[in-house]
């Protein structure tokens, strides 16, 4: 989402890099293009002149004019400023002492609110807790229906009465169903298409009745400033508590997860990065300012690798790797923990230097690449994918034919392999590989 902000905002500080002192026209200059850059992503004006104010007003300051690395105190000012921007410290929610704890799920119709819960549910039960759905939007045609299977897939309990119940009830009544079979409770209230009174004062009802311990506004990052004037209207009616930012793997612009925080007071709590239920976690203001500005987030890639990665099988490779010892099976092995971790785009966002794929597209890398890799590798024989040395003509031509390519790409496959293996002895022997133009375009470095 953020990488023609993040382009834009790095070449505006890069311009910097080059000068061994800042005088005042350069950082105006670099401020200007820094203006230009949030009003492009569809961050609110209001919020991009305060924001461009503070880090001139801290930029002609003493710190940087007379330091010896001025470009540098420059972006280090225009980071901290990001992070303020969007929250300074990680909000995380709050639980009650006497289960269950209610939280409220708010937001516009096709803001991804229902699937929103689903996620929630996923991530809470990954930290332990015992989390129960409840379906209070009766207006939607299909939004039970919906809750219910997204429930099923993310093995939690779902309360879903009927459409005919009258919502608060139903929120009432879910309290005493998470009572019973979990120690959270999460409300889908209804959506509409646009802020009205009838759905305000449901809310207040329902705030009224159950007082839940977090109130959260789904919102779609996609929508820009009107999803910043929702969030508004939602926190002066239903006093919310954060935000939820939805469709962040998108394309837009960027504004809302800019603006919001600034806009509203309140924090975005949770960002949604894909479609799986798994795709879901922590909003941290610090780590996106170090993406945006091309710093990377390699916490959030630790924090990936270690809950999706097998610590046994990591241990088994390392110890393979130190005998040399690397087949076709092992590369399989490999690629499927990589996979794990989501998309090759994903991942590489997180690496320092690396905003965004263009950086890649050169070397080729792509998910769709190493799909191509796995149906060959599938297609050979346990035989073949130990002992690659085996594969004659007639092999190549039939593993061709098994994973729909022809034998001048299972030439190339091999040819690639024979230098991750040459690239596995050198590393094994304590020698550092060289990398340049003979790196096997297609296959990430493992």
């Amino acid at each position: 989402m953020f990488e023609s902000l993040s382009e834009r905002l790095q070449d505006a500080l890069g311009e910097l890099r080059g000068r061994g002192k800042l005088s005042a026209p350069d950082i105006d200059k670099a401020m200007r293009e820094i203006r230009l850059a949030l009003l492009e992503a569809d961050v609110n004006f209001k919020v991009v002149r305060e924001f461009v104010a503070h880090v001139k007003e801290r930029a002609l300051g003493q710190e940087v004019m007379e330091s010896l690395t001025p470009a540098q105190q420059v972006i280090k000012i225009v980071n901290e400023e990001l992070t303020e921007l969007m929250g300074a410290g990680d909000s995380k929610l709050a639980f009650s002492g006497r289960p269950p704890t209610v939280i409220l799920m708010a937001g516009l119709q096709g803001s991804g609110k229902t699937t929103a819960c689903a996620k929630l549910a996923t991530f809470l039960k990954k930290d332990g807790k015992r989390p129960v759905l409840v379906a209070a939007d009766v207006y939607r045609p299909a939004a039970i229906d919906q809750l219910v299977t997204l429930g099923e897939r993310a093995g939690v309990p779902v309360y879903a009465p009927g459409a005919d119940v009258d919502p608060v009830d139903i929120a009432k009544q879910g309290v005493e169903f998470a009572r019973e079979k979990g120690d959270v409770a999460i409300i889908d209230t209804a959506g509409r298409l646009h802020i009205d009174e009838e759905l305000m004062h449901e809310l207040v009802r329902m705030r009224k009745e159950v007082k839940p311990h977090n109130i959260l506004l789904v919102v779609d990052a996609m929508t820009g400033q009107d999803a910043v004037n929702a969030a508004e209207q939602f926190k002066q009616s239903v006093d919310i508590d954060g935000v939820v930012l939805t469709k962040l793997d998108g394309d837009a612009r960027g504004g809302a997860a800019l603006s919001v925080r600034a806009v509203t007071g309140k924090p975005i709590k949770f960002a949604s990065t894909g479609e799986k239920l798994g795709d879901l976690d922590y909003f941290h203001p610090d780590r996106m300012a170090s993406r945006i500005l091309g710093m990377g987030d390699v916490l959030s890639l630790i924090e990936r690798a270690q809950e999706t990665i097998d610590e046994k099988q990591a241990a088994q490779m390392e110890e393979r790797l130190r005998k040399a010892e690397f087949t076709f099976e092992d590369f399989l092995v490999q690629m499927k923990q990589v996979r794990k971790l989501g998309s090759l785009s994903s991942i590489v966002g997180m690496l320092p230097g690396v905003p965004g794929m263009k950086q890649l597209k050169n070397a080729q890398v792509d998910d769709r690449q190493l799909d191509r890799i796995e149906a060959m590798v599938l297609s050979m024989t346990p035989e073949e994918r130990r002992h690659p040395e085996v594969i004659d003509g007639s092999r190549r031509q039939r593993i061709a034919r098994g994973s729909g390519h022809t034998v001048q790409d299972v030439n190339a496959l091999l040819k690639q392999f024979r230098e991750m293996q040459k690239m596995v002895k050198q590393l094994a022997g304590g020698k550092m590989p060289k990398f340049g133009p003979g790196m096997p375009p297609g296959m990430p470095p493992l």
